[in-house]
């Protein structure tokens, strides 16, 4: 059986636990509510993390190529990938003229 499947259920608070909960937040100082001003400029998590998005999107493809051409862009240490794709980006420039 996986893990997932172990997982504790929640129980919810009742409405008369969750009324004694929200009261003893607000009377703790250190704990007061988030101002409508607090709230608005909150921004979700998932826009902060990684990178920022590119405005030039790449595509993800699946190719093969010679082992004598991933050998020697794979020699030139890390970022081979964006190496790879500048040589191929160069000669569409110089051909497509």
């Amino acid at each position: 059986m996986s893990k997932a499947s172990k997982r504790p259920s929640v129980t919810l608070p009742s409405l008369r636990e969750d009324r004694a909960i929200t009261a003893a937040a607000k009377a703790d100082p250190d704990a007061q509510p988030l101002s409508p001003g607090q709230l608005k400029s909150m921004v979700p998590m998932k826009t902060l993390r990684g990178r920022p998005k590119s405005t030039r999107t790449k595509q993800l493809v699946s190719v093969r190529y010679s082992p004598e051409v991933l050998a020697y862009f794979k020699a030139t240490g890390e970022g081979w990938q964006s190496r790879m794709d500048r040589v191929l980006r160069d000669y569409v420039l110089r051909h497509s003229r």
